[in-house]
């Protein structure tokens, strides 16, 4: 049997830590999906997967010109010869590329459904076809002269570029985005001919001020228009230092309607925001009646974005309307800016909007230096043959002479004239025809020509100030072709101020009308319509196994206090609650409380009031109505509580109110004078009832005068007497006959 040639000898084997292994390996990993996936080059804008699409289209002949092919044949040429991973991952790169909506400046041209700003997926590669434009023709512009440097595909059988020459600025124009391991990018598209004068600036002043460079780069310039609200203070700070956001609204008009009505036209929205996704946000928001004023919302998009939203009523001014909208969807966004980039050397790094403008500008010189080298070359090459025919047709007998003469004509003739191998080997070449008077004349005009261009390159190589001459003519070549005076490089996101607060609140538009607020005891709510009583308020309905727990009356534009145990107060706004013809929703997708917190009670904010708020240990203290606002879903902390400790108890204060009753869990009572417990805005309190063993059930303030109301009855302050006294006592238990209720109130 014959020995396996694969074998590894045991003492080839070394031992190595697995740590240290599988740091060397991630390394590896990170290391390739940072160069060869996330991140673009900063000199071309592109990522491998997208510089490899550009070549294999240019092999196959797709320029702007040419007719298309379809889409499989490309996927499958760049799978095939540079890059071996899933035909669907390439495809989604190419058909980003041809989207008018995702590309400010497309570099492929697609025909058939490339998908569309709803979201909709493209036709599978097989329908479609694509070829390349005039911007990718640019950046590929000299490839063949020698301009950048080409290295062994994956598997050695062809070449490909390191680097495309980049006669247009794609990094900054096109934009990018990517997550690699341990870093990301993201580049928002900008406007080519803004680009290309802040490009001509920085070649006359190479140490420009960012300043300087952001009022001819004023900002972002994305694809799908809207409008840009970012302060220039923070656009300033974001290109210097090369990390920042940049504030994006959607464009919206006024389309008055008949009785003073109006709706309302969005036209354009914020960049890679899908119109229908926005569209069921602003559905949800509708339905869930975050934003009562709007009624409704539909699309009539065609190839244009038309979404039309319809107010409530025409008294609410469409600014109010607008700015509620861009707090609550995707009208507003702020789209991040990290220009993290890979440098000529291959090195991730962020740079600001000098070095970048900067790397492009340097890039571009590389590739005027070696295309002019390539040039320079073949004029030499050209001039020598050209030199040989002059040669030939002043001695054109003596040569025709030695080559019907000679069986090896060729070292006669180099000897004879002093002719090189190159030039003897043309001479031999040449037609018969190349052998009149006037073809003469052609070659010595050619070779005045050739002669006059390798004068003007190899000056132009020795003269750095030349150089950067022809790069602003390039530049400006490319600001005419794709500046904003064209129809693709006209700019279409607009810059506006900062957006003013508007002066009036959205509840001062909500139309008032008296409804129920009803919180089940597993925590649903819901809003009826009209004042319930007691028998009406019994027929509603709730899921199996739950049941009433409050009933409060309110208008429509109130708000609700909610008091949880965990000693916060959060603040609902009636007119946002779901109505009454379901079950409702739970509050805690309106509120963050937790689910291991309950409710303890719910009041209608009316302020002024003040609020006796106690834990079932006892302590409390008088808090004004005033202060348990709260802004957000979070709440307002007021009852702070400690461990294994919860808010137990919440009570009006009324009017001339002198007593506080507290009931203990063991139905210990306890009476004493109002004027014992410190009014504050938030704290632990005193204590109110004291016991070793007992918790606090319950806590009420009242006017003693009036006597103590407990469940369903009114106990006379004569015989309350016995129960009197003072704060943190334990109390007496309630005589025969007094309620047995654990709460002072159903």
């Amino acid at each position: 049997m014959a020995k396996r040639s694969n074998v590894v000898p045991l003492a080839a084997v070394k031992p190595v830590q697995f740590g240290q292994a599988l740091q060397e390996r991630y390394l590896s990993y990170a290391l390739s999906t940072i160069m060869a996936r996330s991140l673009p080059d900063v000199r071309d804008g592109l990522k491998p997967v997208h510089r490899r699409l550009m070549h294999a289209m240019r092999l196959l002949r797709l320029d702007p010109n040419s007719a298309f092919k379809k889409s499989a044949r490309v996927v499958g040429d760049v799978i095939g010869q540079y890059h071996p991973h899933g035909d669907q991952s390439i495809y989604d790169a190419l058909v980003r590329l041809a989207q008018e909506f995702s590309v400010r400046y497309p570099l492929i041209e697609g025909q058939g459904n490339f998908g569309n700003i709803d979201g909709d997926n493209p036709a599978a590669m097989r329908y479609t076809e694509a070829r390349l434009t005039a911007v990718a023709e640019a950046l590929l512009g000299g490839i063949d002269e020698d301009a950048v440097d080409f290295r062994p595909n994956y598997d050695g059988s062809t070449d490909e570029p390191i680097v495309l020459p980049g006669g247009f600025p794609n990094l900054l124009a096109n934009g990018a985005a990517g997550i690699a391991v341990g870093m990301a990018t993201s580049i928002p598209p900008h406007n080519a001919g803004e680009l290309c004068d802040a490009l001509l600036h920085l070649i006359k002043t190479p140490n420009a001020r960012i300043e300087t460079l952001v009022d001819l780069v004023k900002g972002p310039d994305f694809p799908t228009g809207g409008i840009l609200v970012e302060p220039r203070d923070s656009i300033v700070e974001s290109y210097k230092t090369g990390r920042g956001a940049f504030r994006l609204r959607a464009r919206w008009t006024k389309e008055e309607l008949p009785r003073g009505q109006y709706r309302i036209i969005i036209t354009e929205i914020p960049y890679q925001v899908q119109k229908g996704k926005l569209i069921e946000r602003i559905a949800e928001i509708i339905n869930a009646k975050k934003l009562p004023i709007l009624e409704d919302v539909r699309d009539e998009s065609a190839d244009d974005v038309r979404i039309v939203l319809d107010p409530r009523t025409g008294q609410v001014p469409a600014e109010l309307l607008m700015e509620q909208l861009f707090k609550l969807s995707d009208l507003e966004i702020r789209f991040p800016l990290n220009l993290n980039v890979l440098d000529r050397d291959n090195t991730p790094r962020v740079m600001d909007l000098r070095e970048a403008l900067q790397a492009w500008l340097d890039h571009r010189r590389e590739v005027l230096q070696r295309r002019s080298k390539f040039r320079l070359d073949a004029i030499e090459r050209r001039l020598e043959i050209l030199e040989g025919y002059l040669i030939a047709y002043l001695n054109i007998d003596k040569l025709i002479k030695i080559i019907r003469e000679e069986d090896e004509p060729k070292p006669k003739m180099i000897k004879a004239f002093g002719l090189n191998d190159n030039q003897a080997e043309a001479i031999l070449n040449m037609r018969l025809r190349a052998l009149r008077r006037l073809e003469e004349f052609e070659i010595k005009g050619e070779h005045k020509k050739l002669s006059a261009e390798r004068k003007d390159l190899k000056a132009l190589l020795k003269d750095e100030k030349l150089q950067w001459g022809k790069i602003a003519e390039q530049v400006q070549e490319t600001k005419a072709k794709f500046g904003q005076k064209t129809a693709i490089g006209k700019r279409r996101t607009e810059l506006a101020d900062a957006p003013v607060e508007v002066e009036h609140a959205i509840e001062d538009f909500v139309e008032k009308e008296p409804i129920t607020v009803v919180l089940s005891d597993k925590g649903w709510i819901r809003a009826a319509k009209g004042h319930l009583d007691d028998k009406q308020a019994a027929e509603l309905k709730y899921k199996e196994g739950d049941e009433k727990k409050f009933v409060l009356h309110a208008q429509s534009t109130d708000k609700v206090l909610v008091f949880g145990t965990n000693g916060r107060f959060y603040t609902l706004g009636c007119d946002r609650l779901p109505g009454a013809r379901g079950h409702g929703e739970p509050i805690r997708l309106m509120i963050e409380l937790g689910n291991e917190q309950d409710v303890v009670d719910l009041e209608v904010f009316k302020g002024g009031r003040k609020f006796l708020v106690a834990s079932d240990a006892g302590r409390g203290f008088v808090v004004p109505e005033d202060d348990v606002m709260a802004q957000t879903k979070n709440g307002k902390q007021v009852l702070n509580l400690a461990d294994k400790e919860k808010a137990q108890a919440l009570s009006i204060v009324p009017e001339g109110a002198d007593s506080i009753a507290a009931l203990s869990e063991g139905r210990k009572l306890l009476i004493f004078p109002l004027e014992q417990v410190p009014e504050m805005g938030r704290g632990r309190g005193v204590t109110l009832q004291k016991s070793k063993a007992d918790r606090l059930s319950d806590a009420q303030a009242f006017k003693l005068a009036d006597g103590l109301a407990w469940a369903n009855r009114v106990i006379p302050s004569a015989e309350l007497k016995f129960w009197r006294g003072e704060r943190a006592q334990a109390g007496r238990m309630p005589e025969k006959g007094w309620p047995r209720a654990k709460r002072f109130k159903d």
